[in-house]
This record gives C-alpha cells, sequence and structure tokens, in this order.
C-alpha cells in the first residue's frame, strides 16, 4: 500500500500574548517580504510548541487514532495537515485530496444553502459540478437533513452540520480523512452510521481521528498516537495499549461522599495474595475488599454494594449483598466485611472502585463513597473490553 500521508519532525508555536502575537506576525511578513531568515524554529519571548516534533506515516487502508488530553496539540496537528497552519517547523507530504472534519460547521458560508455549499466544498476538493451532480443525491440521502438543504445552513442545528459536513466528506471519496471529535455531536443512530461509513472509506484512504471516546478509537484506528503538550508519547500499532498508556496520563479522581448520614464507612482496604494495603493486583489474581462500616440501628438489613469503574467513570461490574443473597444483620454496632472476589478478569488497566449502603428497600443511600479508591490491573496484554472472559476451550484438529 502506497503512503498517503507522511510527516516529518513538523512543529508548530503559538504566543501567549495578542500583543507579542501580533508583532511577531509583523516582523514575520516582513522579513518574509525580504526574503530575510524566517527564525521559525526558535521559541522568542512569550511563545511555546503546541505541536513539538512529531513523525509519522500512514498508507491508503490504514486509520491513526491521536488521543491526548485538552490541549495537547491534537487540533493543531489536524490544521497543519489541512493546510489551514503551515508548521514552523517539518514538512508534510499528502498525496491525494483531503476531507476534513475539523469544527462544526467549519468550510461551510453561513449565507449559503446547504445544496450551494455542497457544490463549493466538491469544488475545493476538485471534483467537476458534473461528478458532484452524480454524487449529490447520495450526499442528500446519507445527511438527512430533508427540506432543509435549501436553507441557509446558519439555521442549522450542530446536529444538522456534522450530518451535513460528513455527507461530503464521505462520499466525495477524499484520499485522506481528518476527523477531529466532531462525531461526538450527532445522535447515536447517526454515528453508528458513519463508522461503518468511516471503515469502507478507509479501504481505500487513510484516515486520521482525532476523539476522547476510546471505545471509538478502538473500534476504528489501526496505529495510534498519544500526545501530551505537543509531544508525542507513544505511537504504534498496539492501539489498546496506546489507549492504556493514555489513560495513565490522567491522576485518580477525587472521591465524592454522599448519603443520608444514616451510615458511616470508616476504612476501605484491598488484600491479595496474602498482602494487605496494596492498589494494584494481576490479571486474574484474587482480590479481597475489607471494609469496615457502621449502621443506624434503625436499619435492621442494610445492603453493601461495590461497583468498579472505568476511567472514564463507566460501571464496569458490581457485588452487592442481596443479589448474592446474604443478609447484614445490624445491632448498631460496627460491622467488618471480607468481600472475597476470586480471579479478577479486568481488562489490564486503571479502575475505581465505589462503596454504597442502603436501606433494605434498595431505594434509600445511607452512605456511599464514589469513586473511592483506585486500583491498578497488570497484565501483559491489553484488550479492547473492560471484561476479559476466561473461557474453557476445546479445540480438535
Amino acid at each position: 500500500m502506497d503512503v498517503v500521508i507522511k510527516a516529518e519532525g513538523i512543529s508548530k508555536k503559538y504566543c501567549q500574548s495578542l500583543k507579542h502575537t501580533m508583532l511577531y506576525g509583523a516582523t514575520d511578513l516582513t522579513r518574509r517580504f525580504l526574503g530575510m531568515d524566517q527564525h521559525t524554529e526558535s521559541l522568542r519571548s512569550g511563545e511555546f510548541w503546541a505541536v513539538d516534533d512529531l513523525s509519522f506515516e500512514l498508507k491508503r487502508g490504514e486509520c491513526l487514532g491521536v488521543i491526548g488530553p485538552n490541549g495537547s496539540g491534537k487540533s493543531t496537528l489536524l490544521k497543519m495537515l489541512n493546510g489551514i497552519f503551515m508548521p514552523d517547523k517539518g514538512e508534510i507530504l499528502i498525496n491525494g485530496r483531503v476531507g476534513a472534519l475539523i469544527e462544526v460547521g467549519a468550510g461551510f458560508h453561513p449565507m449559503l444553502t446547504g445544496r450551494e455549499n455542497i457544490y463549493i466544498n466538491g469544488s475545493i476538493l476538485g471534483l467537476s459540478k458534473k461528478e458532484i451532480d452524480k454524487k449529490f443525491d447520495a450526499i442528500i440521502d446519507f445527511a438527512e437533513i430533508g427540506d432543509f438543504i435549501d436553507a441557509p445552513v446558519k439555521h442549522y442545528s450542530s446536529g444538522m452540520h456534522v450530518r451535513l459536513g460528513f455527507a461530503i466528506a464521505a462520499q466525495m471519496e477524499p484520499d485522506v480523512l481528518l476527523i477531529d471529535e466532531v462525531l461526538a455531536v450527532g445522535d447515536v443512530g447517526f454515528r453508528a452510521k458513519c463508522f461503518n461509513a468511516i471503515s469502507k472509506i478507509s479501504k481505500n484512504a487513510a484516515i486520521i481521528l482525532v476523539s476522547h471516546a476510546m471505545p471509538q478509537v478502538a473500534r476504528t484506528c489501526t496505529d495510534i498516537c498519544v500526545i501530551n503538550q505537543g509531544k508525542l508519547l507513544y505511537q504504534g500499532k498496539n492501539v489498546p495499549k496506546g489507549i492504556d498508556y493514555y489513560y495513565s496520563q490522567f491522576e485518580g479522581q477525587k472521591g465524592i461522599i454522599t448519603g443520608n448520614g444514616d451510615a458511616s464507612i470508616h476504612s476501605i482496604e484491598f488484600e491479595s495474595n496474602g498482602e494487605k494495603g496494596i492498589d494494584q493486583i494481576n490479571y486474574l489474581d484474587d482480590l479481597n475488599i475489607h471494609l469496615n462500616l457502621s449502621v443506624d440501628k434503625k436499619v435492621k438489613k442494610p445492603i453493601v454494594g461495590i461497583s468498579f469503574l472505568s476511567q472514564e467513570l463507566q460501571i464496569v461490574s458490581q457485588c452487592t449483598s442481596n443479589f448474592n443473597n446474604v443478609c447484614i444483620d445490624n445491632t448498631g454496632d460496627q460491622i467488618k466485611i471480607k468481600l472475597n472476589l476470586p480471579k479478577i478478569n479486568f481488562n489490564p488497566g486503571y479502575y475505581f472502585i465505589s462503596v454504597y449502603v442502603t436501606d433494605e428497600t434498595f431505594r434509600d443511600i445511607l452512605i456511599q463513597h464514589y469513586a473511592i479508591k483506585e486500583l491498578k490491573v497488570q497484565g501483559n496484554f491489553v484488550g479492547l473490553a473492560p471484561i476479559q472472559l476466561t473461557g474453557e476451550w476445546d479445540i480438535q484438529n
């Protein structure tokens, strides 16, 4: 497969001060006009590297996921690839035409209709009117905006902008497709439709996807790079490993304590392989959770539950006393609980634990420690799903 995108040591700098930005801009224009050296490879007072020395190449049929915390330089990278910004250092080579979904409504003229914007965008991509005519009905069908196609796009909702923008980018069959988080605006049905379209486009194009939705990245991308403050932290074809590296960049969330005050959780402790006070285990290790709590004696049979949450604070599993047919008789004295969870089969990575106590009806929350402790599961692999099932395999040749 041929290389469609090649970036070599590209960097882009910004200035924090508007005054200095205008001054440096005027200076650079003057030096360029006079044919003098631009001094783009060094930082001046107040400047910083938004993207710093990134290199990669992408072949037709590959999809690169670019992930990192907010402000890490992801959108700046896409804008350089799309030609909106020129790199201050390095070189970008693109073989073919580029379709981009960098910002909602970007590239649309707000006073023109959707129909007129289709022809404008198609022309920018190098298509003739005859070629756009052939694709027009497919674009309208994909965008699902009905009669609004003849309304000015300034009246479109953000979702309509995205639907039309993606429909144009997809049906124009670009050699390179750049997508920056905009698919988060669409509804669930349209997002599924878009990712199915991406799978088809990727057979003949190179795709770069910027997203904070790791399931989307895991589903779509063949390659991944993690950047932070403009610098490359991880790059490779092991997408799950890159996602795990991305999560490792975030500090643990501070726990939230809620409830009506009729219970207290005094301590929560992890134990594994005979060692207490731990914060990490190996994949398929047993995990013991020690709880020390007290409940107002008016609550005769409290229910205790434990939930495990992903780094995105989505519940991946739980264990609750009443679902396990465990009855806790409360006398008002301190209650000590040891919960054994055998063979933790969580995907290697980081998880939060929440502990809650409710009354017999499971309605009133007496106390809840939400995302109160972090647990790391270690392993020599990183899968795509939060739970890795351990099956019994019977293979006959």
